[in-house]
């Protein structure tokens, strides 16, 4: 596929996404003009002449077409319209919330490049490092998750930090550290686990002989090191633009990510709009600039070459880990299921942990172990629907990689909670509409992986054996390659179910998904933060949930790289991510 055809291919995805925001006012359920009419004045009667004057106001009654050219002639001049709640101008409370997202966000880089540069570094002076494994799970922990622990324990327990607001550098460290940490713990093993291989690279060993400073060499090592990862870097800081809507809601930060869901949640189209087409930019111009600073890294010399890194060492995990944590969360939930979920007693609320009720109640009175094992099959569940959805869609899309690759750029540019605050607006918060927005966006690293393998099987000595034996194109498809693909790819949607049913739990959990009482795990942690100071237990109880399905995945993903059989077709890890921020390689090299 030719640059300019993956450029022209980008351009018209993210033209559709565009109308897509443009077009929500026609698109969302419901009239319009009776919840601008509502939201100006809940005592005017909804008549026929009413609606129709809101309707000629907001442009409804042009059709689809005509609201589509008046939001972008608008949106050209820099004007949003107004708030359909506060009846304010929306590009200012826009702005405002983005000078605090900014700000939040580079302190959080600042978090992430130090740890980062703390797990790379001893890896770069001795040629090894540790704390893999650990790195591995703390990079593949929400963003919600780790707020929420922070939030009980170093702001509720410990009373060291502030837990709400946006008045001082103290109000940021929170906030900034729920979001880095997990950001510089992958960083850092990104580097960690490339840099090895290059020190071994036989080009190092002659620049050591020849009395070459190790300063010099190993400033070209990282220099050597840095641009097949630069890409990862900037899908990293696009993961930080859907974590600070989460870790914005959590500790009441007012940024850009706190109004967008605000405005989804009381359907204010018009901040919505805005908000939304300002995080798009973000994620854009964090990819663009990634792709800049690789070629600029590269140098003239090889920016057309596809420079990439030697395969890195496999972190040995034995299959007692995922089996004791797999084992752990199995009895919880079945023993959660021989409760009543839904059991009320309002003589029991908030209940410390007992006989009766081990994980002690909510504040209805409810059992809490039985809502967390009641909540496996709706997360789990879901999560399963969506994995399915994303195989198919990554078998197909694999094969048709000229459609698929520029799409996948702007799939990959939203994060989940972006493209679930869009589907809300459309459909409405609910199960269905978390799995839809999930499963938007979850197909591009399996895409990758099928269109890697059919291009290596293709290029299998046996089939052009095949060819030149007269074989047709599709009996070569149907009996060779498709095998070949459809099983390792399947491998690999099954490792990423863990990292779904997170992305789905942290949509329950902003109110975008499931919604109560059903007892999905996003959900109990969205009940239970009302009073996480009472019970923190109840709030702890579902991260430690979804914390040991992070753990699952991460050691998983290890354990079969650990164990992958030999063969012409490779694991899923040979070109699959190794956490939720969707890591990828091919054959022996990063895919950049």
């Amino acid at each position: 596929m030719t640059r300019y055809r993956l450029a022209a291919v980008r351009a018209v995805a993210v033209l559709a996404v565009t109308a897509l925001v443009g077009l929500l006012p026609w698109l969302s359920g419901g009239d319009p003009a009776l919840r601008l009419l509502r939201a100006r004045s809940a005592e005017q009667e909804a008549t026929a002449e009413a609606l129709a004057a809101v309707r000629a106001d907001l442009g409804l009654d042009a059709g689809p077409l005509g609201l589509l050219g008046r939001w972008a002639s608008g949106a050209v001049r820099g004007d949003f319209g107004t708030s359909w709640v506060s009846g304010a101008e929306v590009l200012p409370s826009v702005l405002s919330g983005l000078h605090v997202s900014l700000a939040l966000m580079g302190a959080a880089l600042a978090v992430a490049v130090l740890l980062g540069a703390a797990l790379a570094l001893p890896v770069l002076v001795r040629g090894r490092g540790s704390g893999g494994m650990l790195a591995a799970a703390v990079g593949a922990l929400p963003e919600f998750l780790l707020a929420t622990v922070l939030l009980v324990v170093v702001g509720v327990w410990l009373r060291w930090l502030p837990t709400s607001g946006w008045t001082g550098p103290a109000d940021m460290v929170l906030p900034a550290l729920a979001l880095g940490l997990p950001a510089g713990a992958l960083l850092g093993r990104l580097v960690a686990d490339a840099l090895p291989a290059v020190l071994q690279e036989r080009w190092v060993e002659l620049w050591r002989g020849s009395g070459v400073s190790r300063p010099r060499t190993s400033r070209a090592v990282l220099k050597r090191v840095l641009p097949p990862l630069v890409p990862q870097f900037g899908m990293v800081a696009v993961g930080l633009t859907g974590g600070a809507v989460a870790v914005e809601t959590i500790f009441a930060v007012p940024g850009l990510g706190r109004t967008a869901l605000g405005a989804a949640k009381s359907q204010d189209l018009p901040l919505l709009q805005c908000a939304v087409l300002v995080l798009l930019a973000l994620g854009l111009l964090a990819g663009a600039l990634s792709a800049g600073l690789r070629r600029r890294l590269l140098g003239p010399g090889l920016r057309e070459a596809g420079l990439t890194l030697p395969a890195p060492r496999p972190v040995r995990v034995p299959a007692a880990v995922p089996l004791a944590i797999a084992a752990l969360l199995l009895a919880a939930v079945g023993w959660g299921l021989l409760r009543d979920p839904y059991a009320v007693d309002p003589a029991l609320r908030l209940a410390s942990p007992s006989g009766a009720h081990p994980l002690g109640t909510d504040a209805l009175g409810r059992d809490v172990l039985a809502r967390l094992g009641h909540g496996a099959a709706s997360t789990v569940g879901t999560a399963l629907a969506v994995c399915v959805f994303s195989y198919a869609a990554g078998l197909a899309l694999g094969f048709l990689p000229s459609v698929g690759a520029g799409i996948a750029d702007v799939a990959n540019a939203l994060p989940p909670v972006i493209v679930g605050i869009l589907t809300a607006a459309v459909l409405g918060p609910g199960t269905g509409g978390a799995a839809l927005a999930v499963a938007l966006i979850s197909w591009p690293p399996l895409a990758a992986h099928a269109s890697a393998l059919a291009g290596e099987v293709r290029a299998a000595s046996f089939l052009q054996a095949q060819r030149a034996m007269g074989a047709t194109r599709w009996w070569v498809l149907s009996r060779h390659v498709l095998p070949s693909v459809a099983a390792p790819l399947a491998r690999h949607a099954v490792l990423r179910l863990p990292g779904i049913a997170l992305a789905l739990a942290s949509l329950g959990f902003l109110g975008l998904g499931a919604q109560p009482p059903s007892p999905e795990w996003g959900v109990l942690l969205d009940e239970s933060a009302d009073y996480v100071e009472r019970a923190p237990l109840a709030a702890l109880a579902p991260v430690a949930a979804l914390g040991l399905l992070a753990a699952l995945a991460v050691s998983l993903s290890h354990l079969t790289t650990s164990t992958r059989p030999t063969g012409s077709t490779r694991s899923p890890e040979s070109s699959t991510p190794e956490s939720p921020m969707g890591r990828r390689r091919k054959g022996h090299s990063l895919a950049v």
